[in-house]
């Protein structure tokens, strides 16, 4: 709600027992929440292309839409996807192991920590930062 109204941080990603605790498997699983909450701030694309005005004119208020080209183009674009949480049958999820979201969060986890490989900052981006923080120093009164 807080992001659907305006705000632009979202405090707390990673954080148990009211922030004294810090969990990785906790964060990845806020950093997927937030994809989530970006997607739906982003709205709906409103155009007659999205809304498939020539498809509903085609096939027609009792028609089905499913076996619908358009349709096999456009729905995995309009759904929000997610690494971590499974939307499958229960059943399904079961006969796979049944892997809680936990779990799931701490392989996850474990994956970035063990590999990732952050991009390089662009040239002149360190030098520009150390600007900002010596003016913020010079005008605040830093070290």
């Amino acid at each position: 709600m807080a992001a659907m109204a305006g705000a632009n941080l979202i405090y707390g990603l990673g954080m148990l027992e009211l922030g004294m605790t810090m969990d990785y498997a906790q964060l990845v699983i806020d950093n997927e929440i937030a994809i989530m909450i970006k997607r739906a701030v982003g709205g709906i694309d409103v155009t007659d292309e999205n809304l498939a005005v020539d498809v509903i004119k085609q096939v027609g208020a009792a028609g089905e839409f499913i076996s619908h080209k358009h349709t096999r183009t456009n729905f995995k674009q309009a759904q929000s996807r997610t690494d971590l949480f499974d939307r499958r049958m229960r059943g399904t999820w079961l006969q796979d192991g049944g892997r809680d979201l936990t779990s799931r969060a701490y392989d996850k986890a474990k994956v970035i920590l063990e590999g990732h490989s952050p991009d390089p900052l662009p040239a002149g981006a360190a030098e520009a930062i150390k600007e900002i923080v010596k003016e913020a120093d010079a005008k605040y009164g830093g070290n």
